[in-house]
């Protein structure tokens, strides 16, 4: 009962919050670059406890480093120009320059320690996985705080929208799972308790308040609704997959939760495993159906 109520504690507290620190546009979101970069650095210090516990990686400093450099560099590119009084700078350049900046980083790191070679394929795969995985798909959250349509800042209703369906995919997955889940369970492996009740909840929570933020925002998500509709499906398609994804991460560690820091959840990387990997594919297919957005 404990858990579901830090569960029920943290929807109904944590979301909001959330919501409300995209919705602080000054200085172009500042208070949501520095949000990611402290996201970033934790789930760096998560991911390498699960990944030491199994393979032998790069120093810690210099990994969590690496992974946070890519978020803030995308931060450097939006919010210096703020300051400056002039329109913000479209980030996505500047994060795959910092990409391949910490993959060569990486790769120099090990040249110039490694003193046996037996463990170089871990160190430096396991090490860049990290980076990536922690870092740069975050990256793809305060890239959209340059979104533009017509002339117009879309980027609160545009984040907004892209966390809501990846919160309620979660919230409701988990509720359906609770209600009616007991008797389909184990459909996947990497995850035993999730069950089809759950699944299928996840898709109609994510699509319900998809729905919902078109009609708040309609000068944004235009045209068809089918167009949200198969937006919404792709986003909890691949926020499922990231939940199953680090409960392998986790098996294979060892390891129950990543961490302990959020009531009900567990780690940092606990609660942003759907966003790291949905975030990626909505940044995409939003301009797709709906863009140029910049």
């Amino acid at each position: 009962m404990s858990k579901v109520v830090s569960r029920l504690l943290t929807f109904f507290i944590g979301i909001p919050l959330v919501i409300a620190i995209v919705c602080v546009h000054a200085y172009n979101h500042l208070a949501l670059h520095i949000f990611v970069c402290a996201i970033a650095f934790c789930a760096a210090h998560e991911m390498y406890n699960l990944f030491a516990n199994r393979m032998e990686l790069l120093p810690r400093p210099f990994v969590v480093a690496c992974t946070v450099f890519l978020p803030l560099s995308t931060a450097f590119a939006d919010v210096f120009p703020a300051f400056a009084g002039r329109p913000p700078v479209f980030a996505c350049n500047t994060a795959y320059l910092a990409l391949v900046v910490a993959f060569v980083a990486v790769l120099f790191a090990e040249v110039v320690s490694a003193r046996d070679f037996s463990g170089s394929l871990h160190r430096m795969s396991g090490s860049l996985f990290i980076v990536m995985y922690a870092g740069f798909l975050i990256s793809f959250v305060p890239r959209m705080t340059v979104f533009f349509k017509n002339g117009t800042s879309v980027s609160v209703p545009c984040i907004a929208t892209f966390l809501l369906l990846v919160f309620f995919c979660d919230s409701i997955a988990w509720l359906f799972g609770v209600l009616f889940g007991k008797n389909n369970r184990g459909l996947v492996k990497a995850s035993p308790n999730k069950s089809i009740a759950g699944f299928a909840g996840g898709f109609a929570g994510s699509v319900s308040v998809g729905l919902v933020c078109r009609a708040v925002w309609p000068h944004v998500f235009s045209g068809s609704a089918s167009k949200l509709v198969a937006l919404a499906v792709l986003v909890a398609l691949a926020a499922e997959t990231g939940d199953l994804a680090e409960s392998i991460f986790k098996r294979s560690s060892q390891l129950k939760d990543s961490g302990s820091i959020i009531p009900g959840r567990g780690g940092i990387l606990d609660s942003i495993d759907s966003i790291l990997l949905a975030a990626p594919l909505y940044y995409i297919m939003v301009q797709i159906l709906y863009g140029p957005l910049s």
